[in-house]
């Protein structure tokens, strides 16, 4: 018998602020920016990247450029897409 997988797909899995915050924070501890971009584009399309467009003034297609695996988001465009998720970023003296 063979089993067919189907690709997993995290933005499903994100469905309270909570998870959100933990998924934000743990893709921030790799300090890997292409990764916490990749990241906050997964966050934009469980909240919905026609409402974060919306909410940004950003077009969805840009969205989609700026967050995928590839794309480089410039940090304005970071802050607002944080702002329409309602997460933000906070600094702290280094451990």
């Amino acid at each position: 018998m063979t089993e067919t997988l189907t690709p997993y797909d995290p933005a499903e899995d994100l469905v309270s602020d909570e998870a959100v915050a933990v998924f934000m924070t743990e893709a921030f501890k790799t300090e890997d920016a292409a990764y916490i971009a990749h990241a906050l584009g997964v966050v934009a399309r469980a909240k919905g990247m026609t409402q974060i467009a919306k909410d940004t003034g950003l077009s969805r297609e840009q969205l989609y450029r700026s967050f995928s695996e590839n794309g480089n988001p410039t940090l304005k465009t970071t802050l607002a897409v944080m702002k329409s998720l309602g997460i933000e970023l906070t600094v702290k003296p280094q451990a």
